[in-house]
Protein backbone atom coordinates (compact mmCIF):
# COMPACT_ATOMS: atom_id res chain seq x y z
CA UNK A 1 0.00 0.00 0.00
CA UNK A 2 2.75 2.40 0.57
CA UNK A 3 4.34 1.74 -2.83
CA UNK A 4 1.09 2.60 -4.31
CA UNK A 5 0.57 5.79 -2.74
CA UNK A 6 4.30 7.43 -3.43
CA UNK A 7 3.20 6.45 -7.08
CA UNK A 8 -0.19 8.44 -6.76
CA UNK A 9 2.09 11.26 -5.26
CA UNK A 10 1.64 14.59 -7.86
CA UNK A 11 5.23 15.89 -8.56
CA UNK A 12 5.26 19.80 -8.66
CA UNK A 13 5.47 21.12 -11.65
CA UNK A 14 4.56 24.18 -13.80
CA UNK A 15 1.15 25.07 -14.78
CA UNK A 16 0.49 25.92 -18.72
CA UNK A 17 -0.09 29.30 -17.54
CA UNK A 18 2.48 29.94 -15.52
CA UNK A 19 5.00 28.43 -18.01
CA UNK A 20 3.46 30.86 -20.42
CA UNK A 21 4.40 33.86 -17.94
CA UNK A 22 7.66 33.01 -17.52
CA UNK A 23 7.88 32.83 -21.16
CA UNK A 24 6.72 36.22 -21.27
CA UNK A 25 8.79 37.72 -19.22
CA UNK A 26 11.70 36.43 -20.83
CA UNK A 27 10.59 37.91 -23.90
CA UNK A 28 10.15 41.16 -22.21
CA UNK A 29 13.79 41.04 -20.67
CA UNK A 30 15.10 40.61 -23.44
CA UNK A 31 13.21 42.93 -25.63
CA UNK A 32 14.65 45.81 -22.82
CA UNK A 33 18.26 44.38 -23.26
CA UNK A 34 18.23 43.89 -27.06
CA UNK A 35 18.60 47.57 -27.72
CA UNK A 36 20.55 48.72 -25.50
CA UNK A 37 22.99 45.74 -26.30
CA UNK A 38 22.46 47.20 -30.21
CA UNK A 39 23.37 50.70 -29.12
CA UNK A 40 26.55 49.48 -27.18
CA UNK A 41 27.44 47.63 -30.46
CA UNK A 42 26.79 50.27 -32.90
CA UNK A 43 28.84 52.73 -30.31
CA UNK A 44 31.82 50.36 -30.40
CA UNK A 45 31.40 50.61 -34.66
CA UNK A 46 31.36 54.07 -34.75
CA UNK A 47 34.52 54.74 -32.38
CA UNK A 48 36.49 51.87 -34.32
CA UNK A 49 35.34 53.43 -37.48
CA UNK A 50 36.49 57.35 -35.79
CA UNK A 51 39.77 55.83 -35.42
CA UNK A 52 40.29 54.65 -39.08
CA UNK A 53 39.10 58.30 -39.88
CA UNK A 54 41.65 59.57 -37.80
CA UNK A 55 44.27 57.56 -38.96
CA UNK A 56 43.52 58.29 -42.23
CA UNK A 57 43.34 62.46 -41.77
CA UNK A 58 47.24 61.95 -39.97
CA UNK A 59 48.41 59.75 -43.24
CA UNK A 60 47.59 63.17 -44.94
CA UNK A 61 49.18 65.36 -42.73
CA UNK A 62 52.08 62.77 -42.28
CA UNK A 63 52.10 63.30 -46.26
CA UNK A 64 52.04 67.08 -46.01
CA UNK A 65 54.63 66.99 -43.60
CA UNK A 66 57.04 64.98 -45.70
CA UNK A 67 56.40 66.31 -49.35
CA UNK A 68 55.59 69.99 -48.18
CA UNK A 69 51.57 69.92 -49.47
CA UNK A 70 48.75 67.74 -49.17
CA UNK A 71 48.63 64.88 -51.33
CA UNK A 72 46.31 65.44 -55.10
CA UNK A 73 42.69 64.50 -54.34
CA UNK A 74 43.34 62.74 -57.79
CA UNK A 75 45.41 63.11 -61.00
CA UNK A 76 43.12 64.00 -63.58
CA UNK A 77 45.10 65.70 -66.08
CA UNK A 78 42.24 67.98 -68.72
CA UNK A 79 38.99 66.95 -69.18
CA UNK A 80 36.80 64.73 -65.87
CA UNK A 81 36.64 61.78 -68.83
CA UNK A 82 40.35 61.30 -69.13
CA UNK A 83 42.00 58.14 -67.46
CA UNK A 84 43.01 59.53 -64.24
CA UNK A 85 46.46 59.09 -62.13
CA UNK A 86 46.45 58.27 -58.30
CA UNK A 87 44.58 59.85 -55.56
CA UNK A 88 45.19 60.65 -52.36
CA UNK A 89 44.09 57.49 -51.07
CA UNK A 90 47.25 55.90 -52.19
CA UNK A 91 49.59 58.57 -52.19
CA UNK A 92 49.08 57.88 -48.06
CA UNK A 93 49.42 54.22 -48.25
CA UNK A 94 53.20 54.47 -46.81
CA UNK A 95 51.74 56.76 -44.19
CA UNK A 96 49.14 54.70 -43.23
CA UNK A 97 51.87 51.61 -42.66
CA UNK A 98 50.69 50.33 -46.23
CA UNK A 99 54.24 50.58 -47.78
CA UNK A 100 53.99 46.94 -49.32
CA UNK A 101 50.60 47.59 -51.48
CA UNK A 102 52.01 51.24 -52.43
CA UNK A 103 55.19 49.34 -53.94
CA UNK A 104 52.70 47.51 -56.08
CA UNK A 105 51.11 50.80 -57.28
CA UNK A 106 52.85 51.42 -60.82
CA UNK A 107 52.65 55.88 -61.08
CA UNK A 108 53.72 54.81 -64.91
CA UNK A 109 50.59 53.41 -65.83
CA UNK A 110 46.70 55.14 -65.18
CA UNK A 111 44.78 54.02 -62.33
CA UNK A 112 42.47 51.73 -64.31
CA UNK A 113 45.88 50.23 -66.14
CA UNK A 114 45.22 46.71 -67.00
CA UNK A 115 48.26 46.49 -69.35
CA UNK A 116 51.32 47.61 -68.58
CA UNK A 117 53.30 49.10 -71.59
CA UNK A 118 56.72 48.49 -70.22
CA UNK A 119 56.60 44.85 -69.70
CA UNK A 120 57.64 45.02 -65.94
CA UNK A 121 54.92 42.94 -65.37
CA UNK A 122 53.29 45.38 -63.01
CA UNK A 123 49.71 47.08 -63.75
CA UNK A 124 47.31 48.51 -61.02
CA UNK A 125 44.90 46.02 -60.33
CA UNK A 126 46.04 44.81 -57.72
CA UNK A 127 46.31 47.64 -55.57
CA UNK A 128 42.55 48.13 -57.03
CA UNK A 129 41.19 45.22 -55.51
CA UNK A 130 42.68 45.05 -52.35
CA UNK A 131 40.92 45.78 -49.00
CA UNK A 132 42.55 47.60 -46.38
CA UNK A 133 40.44 47.46 -43.90
CA UNK A 134 41.14 50.53 -42.39
CA UNK A 135 39.21 52.07 -45.32
CA UNK A 136 36.42 50.04 -44.16
CA UNK A 137 34.24 51.49 -41.20
CA UNK A 138 32.04 48.61 -39.30
CA UNK A 139 29.03 49.80 -39.75
CA UNK A 140 29.11 49.96 -43.61
CA UNK A 141 27.93 47.31 -45.46
CA UNK A 142 29.70 44.83 -47.90
CA UNK A 143 32.39 46.89 -48.18
CA UNK A 144 34.98 43.62 -48.47
CA UNK A 145 33.52 43.24 -52.16
CA UNK A 146 35.00 44.13 -55.57
CA UNK A 147 32.58 45.68 -58.28
CA UNK A 148 32.58 47.90 -61.24
CA UNK A 149 31.94 51.46 -60.71
CA UNK A 150 28.71 53.19 -62.78
CA UNK A 151 30.90 55.22 -64.63
CA UNK A 152 34.37 56.47 -66.06
CA UNK A 153 37.20 54.89 -67.67
CA UNK A 154 37.50 52.51 -64.92
CA UNK A 155 33.80 50.94 -65.16
CA UNK A 156 34.93 48.24 -67.00
CA UNK A 157 37.35 46.92 -64.44
CA UNK A 158 37.26 45.98 -60.44
CA UNK A 159 37.63 48.25 -57.41
CA UNK A 160 37.27 47.63 -54.01
CA UNK A 161 34.71 49.66 -52.16
CA UNK A 162 35.43 51.66 -49.03
CA UNK A 163 33.82 54.23 -46.68
CA UNK A 164 35.53 57.11 -46.42
CA UNK A 165 35.88 60.02 -49.13
CA UNK A 166 38.18 63.11 -49.72
CA UNK A 167 36.81 66.87 -49.50
CA UNK A 168 36.91 67.97 -52.84
CA UNK A 169 35.38 71.72 -51.61
CA UNK A 170 32.18 73.38 -52.33
CA UNK A 171 29.84 73.76 -55.50
CA UNK A 172 27.44 76.70 -55.88
CA UNK A 173 25.14 77.85 -58.23
CA UNK A 174 27.69 80.43 -58.89
CA UNK A 175 30.91 78.54 -59.23
CA UNK A 176 29.44 75.53 -61.03
CA UNK A 177 32.89 73.73 -60.03
CA UNK A 178 32.60 70.04 -59.18
CA UNK A 179 36.81 70.38 -58.36
CA UNK A 180 37.17 66.58 -60.19
CA UNK A 181 39.86 67.32 -62.05
CA UNK A 182 42.57 70.17 -63.38
CA UNK A 183 40.20 71.55 -66.26
CA UNK A 184 37.36 71.69 -62.80
CA UNK A 185 39.98 74.74 -61.12
CA UNK A 186 37.98 77.62 -61.42
CA UNK A 187 40.48 80.67 -60.20
CA UNK A 188 37.13 83.09 -59.73
CA UNK A 189 35.74 80.70 -57.24
CA UNK A 190 39.06 78.85 -55.67
CA UNK A 191 38.25 79.81 -52.30
CA UNK A 192 35.50 77.10 -52.62
CA UNK A 193 38.79 74.40 -53.31
CA UNK A 194 38.28 71.85 -50.05
CA UNK A 195 41.81 70.54 -49.14
CA UNK A 196 41.66 67.71 -51.49
CA UNK A 197 40.47 68.98 -54.66
CA UNK A 198 41.34 67.34 -58.39
CA UNK A 199 44.82 68.51 -59.64
CA UNK A 200 47.27 68.04 -62.47
CA UNK A 201 50.32 66.39 -62.59
CA UNK A 202 52.36 66.16 -59.82
CA UNK A 203 54.51 68.98 -60.88
CA UNK A 204 54.77 70.06 -57.55
CA UNK A 205 56.19 67.26 -56.00
CA UNK A 206 58.74 66.01 -57.90
CA UNK A 207 59.94 62.48 -55.29
CA UNK A 208 56.87 61.51 -57.16
CA UNK A 209 57.38 59.26 -60.48
CA UNK A 210 54.35 61.47 -62.86
CA UNK A 211 51.60 59.96 -64.73
CA UNK A 212 52.17 59.98 -68.40
CA UNK A 213 49.40 62.35 -68.91
CA UNK A 214 48.92 65.09 -70.20
CA UNK A 215 51.14 68.64 -69.85
CA UNK A 216 50.06 70.27 -66.71
CA UNK A 217 47.76 73.76 -67.39
CA UNK A 218 50.04 76.63 -67.32
CA UNK A 219 48.57 78.27 -63.56
CA UNK A 220 48.89 77.12 -60.06
CA UNK A 221 45.34 75.95 -58.70
CA UNK A 222 45.70 72.50 -60.25
CA UNK A 223 48.56 71.97 -57.95
CA UNK A 224 48.01 69.97 -54.59
CA UNK A 225 46.94 72.15 -51.76
CA UNK A 226 49.43 73.18 -49.11
CA UNK A 227 48.17 73.88 -45.61
CA UNK A 228 49.13 77.49 -45.56
CA UNK A 229 46.25 77.83 -47.85
CA UNK A 230 43.96 76.65 -45.87
CA UNK A 231 43.30 80.62 -44.32
CA UNK A 232 40.07 79.52 -42.60
CA UNK A 233 41.88 77.35 -40.29
CA UNK A 234 42.70 73.72 -40.17
CA UNK A 235 40.30 73.30 -37.11
CA UNK A 236 37.44 74.55 -39.15
CA UNK A 237 38.30 72.85 -42.49
CA UNK A 238 36.86 69.34 -43.18
CA UNK A 239 39.68 66.74 -44.87
CA UNK A 240 37.52 63.36 -45.02
CA UNK A 241 33.96 62.60 -44.24
CA UNK A 242 32.41 59.34 -44.74
CA UNK A 243 30.28 58.25 -47.60
CA UNK A 244 28.32 54.99 -47.40
CA UNK A 245 25.58 53.84 -49.45
CA UNK A 246 22.17 52.63 -49.56
CA UNK A 247 19.88 51.65 -52.11
CA UNK A 248 18.00 49.13 -53.95
CA UNK A 249 18.87 50.12 -57.83
CA UNK A 250 21.50 48.18 -59.58
CA UNK A 251 23.18 51.62 -60.11
CA UNK A 252 23.15 52.47 -55.94
CA UNK A 253 25.67 49.65 -55.71
CA UNK A 254 28.12 50.91 -58.56
CA UNK A 255 27.89 54.91 -57.43
CA UNK A 256 29.74 53.68 -53.78
CA UNK A 257 32.55 54.69 -52.63
CA UNK A 258 35.39 52.58 -54.28
CA UNK A 259 38.36 53.73 -52.09
CA UNK A 260 41.22 53.70 -54.95
CA UNK A 261 39.16 54.88 -57.89
CA UNK A 262 40.41 58.44 -58.59
CA UNK A 263 37.87 59.35 -61.41
CA UNK A 264 35.38 62.29 -60.20
CA UNK A 265 33.34 61.23 -56.94
CA UNK A 266 33.72 57.73 -56.31
CA UNK A 267 36.88 58.96 -53.65
CA UNK A 268 35.70 62.44 -52.93
CA UNK A 269 32.79 64.25 -52.40
CA UNK A 270 31.71 67.75 -53.38
CA UNK A 271 29.59 69.65 -50.74
CA UNK A 272 26.31 71.31 -52.75
CA UNK A 273 23.98 74.00 -50.96
CA UNK A 274 21.24 71.22 -50.69
CA UNK A 275 20.11 68.79 -47.91
CA UNK A 276 20.40 65.67 -49.84
CA UNK A 277 24.04 66.66 -49.57
CA UNK A 278 24.20 64.51 -46.96
CA UNK A 279 22.25 61.38 -47.33
CA UNK A 280 23.42 57.69 -47.38
CA UNK A 281 20.32 56.37 -49.41
CA UNK A 282 21.26 56.98 -52.99
CA UNK A 283 17.51 56.28 -54.00
CA UNK A 284 15.81 58.39 -52.25
CA UNK A 285 18.48 61.28 -53.26
CA UNK A 286 17.58 60.96 -56.69
CA UNK A 287 13.86 61.52 -55.67
CA UNK A 288 15.14 64.88 -54.45
CA UNK A 289 14.92 67.26 -57.01
CA UNK A 290 17.36 70.39 -56.68
CA UNK A 291 20.19 72.14 -58.99
CA UNK A 292 22.79 69.68 -60.27
CA UNK A 293 20.58 66.81 -61.65
CA UNK A 294 21.60 63.65 -59.71
CA UNK A 295 25.46 64.94 -58.68
CA UNK A 296 24.73 65.84 -55.69
CA UNK A 297 23.77 62.51 -55.17
CA UNK A 298 26.54 61.02 -57.10
CA UNK A 299 28.84 63.15 -54.44
CA UNK A 300 26.94 63.23 -51.33
CA UNK A 301 27.94 62.20 -48.11
CA UNK A 302 26.34 60.11 -45.59
CA UNK A 303 26.99 56.94 -43.25
CA UNK A 304 25.05 54.21 -41.87
CA UNK A 305 25.66 55.50 -38.06
CA UNK A 306 22.10 56.41 -36.76
CA UNK A 307 21.70 60.29 -36.94
CA UNK A 308 24.98 61.64 -38.63
CA UNK A 309 28.39 60.87 -39.72
CA UNK A 310 32.06 61.28 -38.75
CA UNK A 311 34.12 63.70 -40.42
CA UNK A 312 37.84 64.37 -39.87
CA UNK A 313 39.33 67.97 -39.98
CA UNK A 314 42.70 69.75 -41.61
CA UNK A 315 44.08 69.54 -38.26
CA UNK A 316 43.53 65.25 -37.30
CA UNK A 317 40.70 66.11 -35.32
CA UNK A 318 37.97 64.18 -35.81
CA UNK A 319 34.18 65.08 -35.22
CA UNK A 320 30.62 63.25 -35.42
CA UNK A 321 28.19 65.52 -37.13
CA UNK A 322 24.30 65.41 -37.39
CA UNK A 323 22.91 64.51 -40.39
CA UNK A 324 20.98 67.89 -39.97
CA UNK A 325 23.40 70.00 -39.18
CA UNK A 326 22.45 73.49 -40.82
CA UNK A 327 23.80 72.61 -44.83
CA UNK A 328 25.48 76.05 -44.97
CA UNK A 329 27.15 75.34 -42.25
CA UNK A 330 28.54 72.24 -43.71
CA UNK A 331 29.26 74.29 -46.56
CA UNK A 332 31.10 76.69 -45.00
CA UNK A 333 33.27 73.61 -43.37
CA UNK A 334 34.16 72.38 -46.69
CA UNK A 335 36.18 75.30 -48.26
CA UNK A 336 39.34 76.32 -47.42
CA UNK A 337 39.43 80.19 -48.25
CA UNK A 338 35.80 81.23 -47.77
CA UNK A 339 36.60 83.91 -44.49
CA UNK A 340 34.03 81.36 -42.76
CA UNK A 341 35.28 80.51 -39.09
CA UNK A 342 31.95 78.56 -38.01
CA UNK A 343 32.23 75.75 -36.19
CA UNK A 344 30.27 72.15 -36.98
CA UNK A 345 28.63 71.15 -33.84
Amino acid sequence: MHAVSLLKRRVPAFTLVELLVVIAIIGVLVALLLPAVQAAREAARRSQCQSSLRQLALGCLNYESSKGSLPSGGITDGDVGVRSGAGWSIFILPFIEQQALYNQYDFDEPNESLVDTDKDGKNNAVVRESNPPIFDCPSDEETDLNDNPASGPGAVVKYNRGSYRGNAGLCTVESSAFWDSSAEQTERYSHQRGPLPGTGRMMVNPWVAEPKLKPNPPWSLTSPVRLAEITDGTSNTMLLGEKAHVGLLAESRRRRTFWAYTYTSYQRSVTFLQTRSIISDYDRCLQISGAFGDNPCKRSWGSLHPSGLSIAKCDGAVQFVSDAVDIFLFGAASTIAGDETATLE
